[in-house]
């Protein structure tokens, strides 16, 4: 008996779909820091309309220090905020920094720089308390930094009248290595026939060593995968806490680097001042593209941000209108921003 042999059907051909590569305007529209770009563009054009005296060099160089002094923080408060946290303490925290340096240098009567190198162990420690503490705790970096804000905030004035009495601290400008000191932190430096303070190139380095972190190296990965999905990023391997630790001690870092600069170009330090400076860096970074949920935003875009500030807040000055206007519309440039790098997103994410 036989059995008759059925052909067995052949396998049906795949094929392989390989993904298109995005042309460059989906990538350059995707960007974070395109909507700060457009906004630093429309307040120069506007400023250079209504306010000749904003057209000069020298008002660009008042432009660029205006902004540097709120851009060089700024720069570790992206990172933070892309690594998914918050620190409302870093405005204080200049303050505390330069306070520090200040009294050890002229309550031991020591070289400044004594003070300066004071200053950076105890910024770097808030910032390690800082993350910590959140990591520890699981509570939110809000809740934590809001209560190193105050705690900062009540230290700066207590500590430095129980020291100097009196509200601000002892001028250091005739003490050993001031001089050197300001050499680095807030020197003059003629470029051209304008005068530009080194802050300003200290913020362009900044931002450059940020973005190679960020888009470069294996730690911008890893802060970008805390920022989206911690839980995810720790199950692959990825130091969260770690990371996360680290990012708060860039703020730290920064603010140490904002606090000299305040010291030595002024000498003296008001203990009060600082309060409401974190909403700055935090409104650059978020016009700069961050979101407030983390695991999106660049280092760019936050000097980006941070130049906005500066132009809008000068080219008021220079166009004569009323200074009071200021804050509206650094909040209206704000909201802007956020609505558009939401609806910049939502149309790449459909794409």
């Amino acid at each position: 008996m036989t059995q008759a042999l059925t052909p067995t059907p052949a396998a049906p051909q795949t094929h392989r779909v390989q993904a298109q590569p995005r042309s460059l305007a989906r990538r350059v529209v995707s960007r974070p820091e395109l909507s700060s770009l457009l906004g630093v563009i429309a307040v120069f054009v506007l400023f250079f309309a209504v306010a000749p005296p904003f057209r000069g060099p020298a008002a660009l160089s008042t432009v660029l220090y205006s902004s540097s002094t709120i851009g060089i923080v700024a720069v570790a408060v992206a990172l933070l905020m892309i690594g998914g946290e918050f620190d409302l303490s870093a405005g204080v925290a200049v303050t505390s920094s330069s306070l520090v340096g200040s009294i050890i240098a002229y309550q031991f009567s020591v070289n400044v720089w004594i003070g300066v190198l004071a200053a950076l162990v105890v910024s770097l420690g808030i910032g390690f308390l800082n993350g910590y503490l959140v990591m520890r705790t699981k509570l939110p970096s809000f809740l934590i930094t809001l209560a190193s804000f105050l705690m900062l905030q009540g230290l700066n004035l207590a500590v430095t009248k129980l020291v100097t009495g009196n509200v601000a601290s002892n001028s250091i400008a005739d003490m050993d290595g001031f001089d050197s000191a300001k050499a680095v932190f807030a020197a003059d430096i003629p470029i051209g026939g304008v005068t530009i303070k080194i802050t300003v190139l200290w913020w362009i380095a900044f931002v450059a060593v940020a973005t190679w972190l960020l888009l470069k190296t294996k730690a911008g990965n890893w802060i970008f995968a805390v920022g989206g999905q911690a839980d995810s990023s720790r199950a692959v391997g990825v130091p969260v806490k770690q990371t996360k630790i680290g990012l708060f001690m860039g703020v730290g870092f920064l603010a140490w680097f904002g606090g000299m600069h305040q010291l030595f170009a002024f000498d003296s330090v008001q203990s009060g001042t600082g309060v409401g400076q974190e909403l700055l860096f935090i409104a650059a970074a978020v016009i700069g593209g961050c979101l407030l949920t983390g695991g999106y935003g660049s280092a760019i875009g936050a000097g980006i941000g941070a130049l906005i500030y500066g132009a809008t807040t000068q080219g008021i000055v220079y166009a004569g209108w009323n200074p009071d206007w200021v804050k509206f519309f650094v909040g209206a440039t704000l909201l802007v921003a956020t609505l558009l790098n939401m609806w910049v997103r939502l149309r790449t994410s459909r794409r």
